[in-house]
């Protein structure tokens, strides 16, 4: 039996995948012309949504171009002393220190210069790399996965706002759920990143993922649609479905579907509806009973209009639900009523 060509792990690019083609050429294109409109870029969307490997295609194809240097950095950690290490083990960067002679010794680097002060400011390092790069016509691309309002991203963000105001060759790629970006954005001294282009992961395309299931599953167009369909296009869940079928070679949703459920509240659903406010939960909860329209939403929750119209929008910018007629809400995750239930 031939490898499962669906995956059930968030962040690697699976062998069958949808792609995105229209929104990494928008991206890739700015990114790569003589001017880009922005120095930050910030993809979110919910969980499984696609944010990872969106971000993990891009930084690919620019690291295959001569005049860019990717480095990723972790959230978690010292972000500029994690820049500076990784950069400098770039050879092209290396040499291009070491042709400077700068002395970067006190940063455990090994680059020593006789007769040279060390260097001892980490931004005053990372300023140096930057001068050097941009002489050689080099442009950086930093890629950051999963942000969130802590310090240590603070931080990173307020000094690479100081970089590209000094006109440092520096871009940034992020991904985040809507609420953390948010929050970020709101931080104190990062207004700016409210500028910077931000692209929702949109659901994918339904005709594309029944054509992948039909030539992947060798299942019939009838079966195919009926699957697509189920997904609503949420992307982690056409994994889920797609693996399970090819696992028990199913002709029927039916077949699979008690494991579908399963493996989505177990990965995905229980932690969205832990992240969820009580009142969330309260709206969540009367649309996965049934009802759609947002005056009858309002009446069974017991929210005025205001109170409404502040869920109605979180509940939107977190990808938990969609509007595809005036004044209805629907949820936008696959069998997430049937859960919630």
């Amino acid at each position: 039996m031939s490898s499962n060509p669906f995956s059930l792990s968030f962040g690697k690019k699976p062998v069958e995948y949808i792609e995105r083609f229209d929104l990494k050429q928008t991206v890739l294109t700015d990114l790569m012309s003589a001017n880009p409109t922005s120095n930050v870029f910030m993809f979110t969307g919910v969980r499984g949504s696609g944010k990872t490997v969106m971000l993990t295609q891009i930084s690919r194809e620019l690291a295959t171009e001569d005049d860019w240097i990717v480095v990723g950095l972790n959230p978690t950690r010292d972000m500029l002393t994690s820049l500076s290490a990784k950069l400098y083990a770039k050879q092209p960067v290396y040499a291009l220190l070491e042709n400077a002679e700068i002395d970067l010794s006190a940063f455990g680097f090994g680059l020593k210069i006789k007769n040279q002060p060390p260097v001892v400011d980490i931004e005053t390092v990372l300023e140096m790399m930057f001068e050097k790069l941009a002489q050689a016509g080099k442009r950086v691309l930093i890629t950051v996965d999963d942000v969130s309002n802590r310090l240590t991203v603070q931080q990173f963000i307020s000094a690479f706002q100081m970089f590209i105001r000094d006109e440092a060759p520096l871009y940034l790629l992020m991904t985040g759920l809507y609420e953390n970006v948010s929050d970020l954005q709101n931080s104190k001294d990062l207004t700016f990143l409210y500028r910077a282009p931000k692209y929702y992961m949109t659901p994918l395309n339904l005709g594309a993922m029944a054509h992948s299931y039909q030539t992947s599953l060798q299942v019939t167009p009838a079966l195919a649609q009926e699957m697509a369909n189920l997904t609503m296009g949420y992307p982690f869940a056409y994994q889920v479905l797609g693996y399970l079928v090819f696992q028990t070679q199913a002709t029927s949703i039916a077949t699979v579907l008690p494991q579908f459920d399963q493996i989505m509240q177990e990965l995905v659903y229980e932690k969205i509806w832990s992240e969820l406010s009580g009142n969330d939960r309260k709206v969540i909860t009367v649309i996965a009973q049934g009802e759609s329209r947002v005056k009858d939403i309002r009446t069974k929750v017991g929210f005025d209009s205001s109170k409404m119209s502040v869920y109605r929008k979180r509940l939107l910018e977190k990808g938990i639900v969609v509007s595809n007629e005036y004044g209805h809400l629907i949820l936008a995750l696959p069998r997430f009523g049937e859960i919630v239930r």
